[in-house]
């Protein structure tokens, strides 16, 4: 690959987390709207031990919570410039290996990327601690796994 096409699908690899972080974002807020519109239409407070009303409100900031860290990543993400061609496994770095493709950002799991699919992982996971620092054509292994690194950009 040549710099241009690492900067171009780095770029794409970036507008698509972004994409699902706010697709997140969105449901998230929409299930926190959702918990305080069940509360506020069971009526005030029967009594102290309210059940389905403090219930409903713990949902409530259980999401709120989701959301910050959604909100969080979303920024860590932001961050990250396409142009800045990384020659070490490191935050930002996007790692290609024999098995398993690895953009190091944050913690969003599982993305598809066309006919291409990777794990975007944080910098606080194991496998990035083993990964850590290694250039292309280094290996490591993890997990009984021999991990072999093809390009990173």
């Amino acid at each position: 690959m040549t710099t241009d096409e690492k900067i171009l699908y780095k770029t794409r690899v970036l507008e698509v987390c972004s994409r699902q972080l706010l697709k997140t974002t969105e449901n998230l807020k929409r299930e926190m709207d959702d918990c305080q519109q069940m509360a506020n239409d069971y009526g005030p407070p029967k009594d102290r031990y309210d059940a389905f009303r403090s219930q409903m409100l713990r949902k409530r900031d259980f999401f709120a919570e989701q959301m910050s860290k959604a909100n969080q990543e979303l920024a860590i993400i932001s961050s990250i410039k396409p142009q800045d061609i990384k020659k070490k496994v490191e935050f930002g770095a996007f790692v290609m290996t024999e098995k398993q493709n690895y953009f190091v950002a944050a913690s969003i799991g599982k993305i598809a990327l066309g006919d291409d699919s990777f794990f975007c992982i944080s910098p606080a996971v194991p496998l990035f601690k083993v990964l850590s620092g290694l250039k292309a054509g280094d290996t490591a292994k993890f997990n009984d796994n021999t991990i072999t690194i093809k390009d990173i950009f």
